[in-house]
This record gives C-alpha cells, structure tokens and sequence, in this order.
C-alpha cells in the first residue's frame, strides 16, 4: 500500500485501471485498496470521481467480458488453468459450475465480493453458455456495486486512510516483513501441495503409441476417467475405452469391470495427468496393474490415434443456461 499511493497520485487513472483489469483477470492485484485510495484521491481532488469510476468499471468490464469469452470459446481449459492447484482439478470445475448454475445470475451480482468467486464467474458462465446479454447486465450491475461501494468508502473516510496511510509508511519495516511472511506462506503451501502429490509422481506412465500398439495387440484395457462433467454435447474419447467413474472408487472394494490379469491404462484431461494419477494409486493399491498414458486426451489426439464420440447413456453433461430466463 506505501507504494500504491504514490503511484496514484503520480499516474492516476493507468494505475487504478492497471490494478482493476488485473484482478479482474486473477492476478493478486489488490483492487479494493486501489478504489479505497481512488476515493480518497477523489475527495482531495486528486482525481476525478467520475472519471476514477469509470475507468475502474471500464478495467473491470473489459476484464470480465475477456474472461467470458475465454470460457465460452476454449470450454474447460481456462477453468482447468484456474484450478490447477488442485490435485483434482476436474472436480474442482465440477463442483464449481454445479454452485455456479444454481445460483449463478444472482451470484452475478455479489461475485466480486467473494474471493475466489470473483475470478470464477465470468469464465464459468461462459462455458456454460449463458447469454452474452444476461452476463454483461448482471456483471455491470456487480461491478459497480464493488467499484461503488469501494470508492465510496475511500471518499467518506479520505482523512482516515490518510492516517492509516501514514501509520503504515512509519512502520514500514514491519509492513514488509509481514509481505515477506505471506509470500513464504504461498511458498510453504506450494511445497504442501507438491510433496502431497510426490505418491501420484510415482505412477508409471507410456507414451500414447505404445498403449495404442498394446490396443491393437488385444492385450490391454483402457479406461476414461475424466470427471463426467467434462462430457459434453460432442464429446469423444480414446477408440475402443470404457467409462470408469473416478469419484466412486471408494465405494468398492474391488471395481467388477477391470480385467484380472491384463494391463490396464487410464487416461483424462488434467494438467499432469492428475485424475489418472490418483485413480491408479487407488487401483494399484488394490493389486491391479495399472499404467497412465501420458499427456491424457489431448496427447492422444495430438498423436493422430483412433477416437470415437462418447455415447449418449455414458454421458452426464454439465448444465447450461440457455433458453432460460433471466
């Protein structure tokens, strides 16, 4: 913050549209802070408050339409990208848009008070194909509540941000050693999360050639483990694979369908085969054979090997908006 009110004060509007776009698009920009300072800046003089406003609006339009379109036009990908902290990214996106549709065009409205959410939103209601309309009234009626509300705030208490201000610059030293120690909470998590899935690294892995000549042989089975919420209208999958549900494992003591005797491979959509990796620990742990083809789906594909749509009884597609009302 000791940084950001002079920066303001030097460059105003670029650096208030800077720090909304970006944490528009989910990067850890502090926009609150911004709009809080934007409105004490306003109430000096400093700025202009409809100008301050709409540039923050405009940033953060700009930023939710750009995310909404993302979504709408490379499906999942974004989303994946946004849950790729997670082991499980595919039921992170699951369990995200089934909350998303449940509430989603009144979510609209509060999204950007909600860490997480906020980042979420746009890009989801997209790729669930809510119409372009409803989003950006909804948006633009959530957005300026947060950009109002913020500034607003900065305005009425200028005096008191101010003297925040300036007890901050006179303990500068321990402002920055609690950044330093945020920055090595982030780090310690990243290092949880890695060693946490050190097991899964573990799985042995073949290039999607090779499972393809072992297919042909007849002397292997492969299994989609995708989450079932990433079949899509016209979905495909790998030539000659069946459906193995990756979220009910546990309720089996052994899954009736896998082969005894025979290599099994896996494959899904997450970023480092992530899916595959944990359903094959599961498997492995029970005594079956179990490789995961590397690089998933996409792998495949790219590979110019058999594929075949998905058929219809297998599929649970994930809920759109469309022809609903508002």
């Amino acid at each position: 913050m000791d940084t950001l009110i002079p920066l303001l004060e030097q460059h105003g509007y670029a650096i208030l549209f800077a720090a909304v776009f970006l944490e528009t698009v989910g990067f850890p920009v502090p926009a609150a802070i911004a709009l809080l300072v934007a409105g004490g800046a306003s109430a000096s003089g400093s700025l202009s408050g409809p100008a301050a406003i709409g540039t923050a609006l405009g940033a953060m339009l700009l930023g939710d339409m750009l995310m909404f379109l993302i979504g709408r036009y490379t499906g999942w990908w974004l989303l994946s990208m946004i849950c790729r902290l997670s082991l499980n990214p595919e039921s992170c996106i699951l369990r995200s848009a089934d909350s998303f549709y449940k509430r989603g065009r009144r979510l609209l409205l509060f999204a950007k008070f909600l860490p997480g959410i906020n980042t979420m939103a746009p890009p989801l209601a997209g790729s669930m194909n809510m119409p372009f309309g409803q989003f950006l009234l909804r948006d633009a009626v959530g957005a300026s509540l947060y950009i109002g509300a913020y500034w607003s705030l900065g305005f009425v208490f200028a005096d008191a941000i101010k003297m925040i201000v300036g007890g901050m610059l006179a303990f500068g030293g321990v402002v920055q050693w609690i950044l330093i120690a945020a920055v090595a909470a982030y780090v310690g998590y990243l290092v949880w999360v890695w060693v946490r899935s050190a097991g899964l690294r573990a799985i042995p892995r073949a290039l999607p050639e090779d499972v393809a000549r072992a297919m042909s042989a007849g002397d292997a089975a492969i299994y989609d483990v995708r989450s079932h919420g990433y079949y899509e209208d016209k979905a495909t999958r790998i030539q000659g694979s069946v459906r193995l549900e990756p979220n009910a494992l546990h309720q089996q003591q052994r899954h009736p369908d896998l082969p005894q005797g025979k290599p099994v491979y896996l494959y899904c959509t997450c970023i480092r085969e992530a899916t595959s990796a944990r359903v094959a620990k599961e498997l492995i742990d029970k005594g079956i054979q179990v490789t995961v083809i590397q690089g998933g789906l996409r792998a495949w594909k790219k590979a110019g090997l058999p594929m075949e749509s998905v058929p219809q009884d297998e599929k649970t597609e994930l809920p759109v908006f469309e022809n609903q009302r508002l």
